[in-house]
């Protein structure tokens, strides 16, 4: 069986024929199959973190750079990417260590994203891990 197509189609549908193959007692492809949906959820807990902390990172930055359109919407976006890294980390915690290292590529993607939502080229080098997680931003700063 291909395990990892199947795993980047369905979770679900992976599991199902994990079952089916210990069922069939093919412990061997079962395991081949456990391990390839282990990666694929891995993977995928990844891509979740990676998303809103370019989310983040790209809110953080438009503030920065564009305070005369600051509105409360970049501040509940702010707050709400915050809420759903702090959940991922919670609910998987071996993601922890993959923040700084994700950190360089999601400020590049998030610079990117600024600059096509705002048109200004943002001049920022970094953002440190203050700014974009502890900063208590609000509006008419």
């Amino acid at each position: 069986m291909d395990w990892k197509a199947l795993s980047t189609t369905s979770h679900y549908q992976t599991a199902v024929a994990v079952k089916n193959e210990l069922m069939l007692g093919n412990t061997e492809e079962s395991i081949n199959g456990i391990e390839e949906l282990i990666d694929a959820l891995s993977r995928s807990e990844r891509r979740a973190l990676r998303s809103q902390l370019i989310r983040l990172m790209m809110h953080v930055i438009k503030w920065k750079i564009q305070s005369e359109r600051r509105c409360r919407s970049w501040l509940i976006s702010i707050e709400n990417a915050r809420v759903e890294i702090e959940e991922i980390l919670e609910e998987e915690p071996h993601l922890k260590p993959e923040v700084p290292r994700l950190w360089g590529k999601c400020f590049s993607a998030a610079i990117r994203i600024a600059k096509q939502e705002t048109g200004i080229k943002p001049t920022l080098h970094e953002l440190s891990e203050e700014e974009v997680f502890v900063t208590q931003y609000a509006l008419g700063e």
